[in-house]
């Protein structure tokens, strides 16, 4: 029985499968080479989740993997048409990143109702300027995305006194559906976008959108950035529609230098990191070899993507 062949589309560094050593035949390409490898690949690993060669190298002639894992939660960086209506199985990194992120989050929300941006600039400048901090216990939050990153989020901020709603793209048991948002953004004081980027979520947070909310909300977005329709955010800081805002995605990364949310008011900018703690690319390594051991032994995969939806359903 010959060995399959693991073809993986690199970043730096590269992921440690030592493990696969006799068991696979891997090869390693960048996005240049993607398209003539994969006719050659039964297996794929996205380790570069943030190129989109995959979304154009799939619909090109020959074979195509029988398996693609990509090590983000994400998976709208690799999907099209092609590789949605094909026997192809895509799984995501799914279980990695929720409570880094939900503990991302809960930082965010302390730093900016205690005003620690302000405390630094303030440190450096040498100024003693006393001022009064918002309580986070007794606040509200909407936490918009219901699946393993989004309930995680809804659970830390609950441990520390916030009044959580979790909006999912239907409504059932401890969710509730689109029809609920407005009213629910209206009352929150966090706003937290966790939600996969589908063609249903793409821009869901325009000018109405920020117009619903409170001027004391706060909104943070660490889910993908296409959720948001930044100048609308731009926007809505620099008329104080809402009182502030912190951003760890982006629609174009890294940011442009010429992008306005650089000079927006009373907006947090961080370089996509809130899932990255120490070890997370051995984490990541790791979870595909497991999954690597269930294709092979031909047992039911975990972390399957439901490629119509976008995500991993059942949650």
């Amino acid at each position: 029985m010959p060995l399959p062949t693991l073809l993986v589309l690199d970043a730096d560094p590269l992921p440690r499968l030592g493990r696969l050593t006799g068991r696979a035949h891997i090869e390693h390409t960048d996005a240049a080479g993607l398209a003539e490898r994969l006719p050659r690949a039964d297996a794929l690993l996205v380790w570069d989740f943030t190129s989109h060669a995959v979304r154009d190298a799939w619909p090109g002639e020959g074979p195509r993997p029988r398996w693609v894992h990509t090590a983000s939660a994400g998976v709208d960086h690799l999907m099209c048409p092609e590789l949605a209506a094909s026997g192809t199985v895509v799984t995501n990194a799914r279980g990695i990143f929720d409570q880094p992120i939900a503990e991302y989050v809960a930082a965010l929300v302390l730093a900016m109702a205690k005003d620690l941006p302000r405390t630094l600039e303030l440190q450096r400048e040498r100024t003693w300027r006393h001022r009064e901090s918002r309580r986070v216990a007794g606040s509200r939050a909407v936490v918009v995305g219901s699946g393993p990153i989004g309930r995680a989020i809804a659970g830390t901020l609950k441990a520390l006194g916030v009044t959580t709603a979790l909006a999912g793209r239907t409504a059932r048991t401890g969710v509730h559906g689109p029809e609920d948002l407005d009213r629910l953004l209206s009352r929150a004081d966090w706003v937290i976008a966790a939600a996969p980027l589908t063609e249903q979520t793409r821009g869901m947070f325009d000018a109405r959108r920020f117009g619903v909310m409170q001027p004391s909300a706060r909104f943070l977005n660490i889910g993908r950035g296409a959720l948001v329709v930044e100048d609308a955010l731009a926007e809505a800081l620099e008329k104080r529609w809402i009182a502030g805002a912190a951003l760890d995605v982006f629609e174009t990364e890294p940011l442009p230098a010429e992008s306005r949310l650089w000079r927006a008011p009373g907006l947090i900018v961080s370089p996509h990191m809130s899932g990255d703690v120490v070890g997370w690319r051995d984490e990541l390594g790791a979870q595909f070899v497991e999954l690597f051991d269930l294709w092979t032994s031909g047992e039911p995969l975990r972390n399957v993507v439901d490629k119509q939806r976008g995500y991993v359903p059942g949650h």
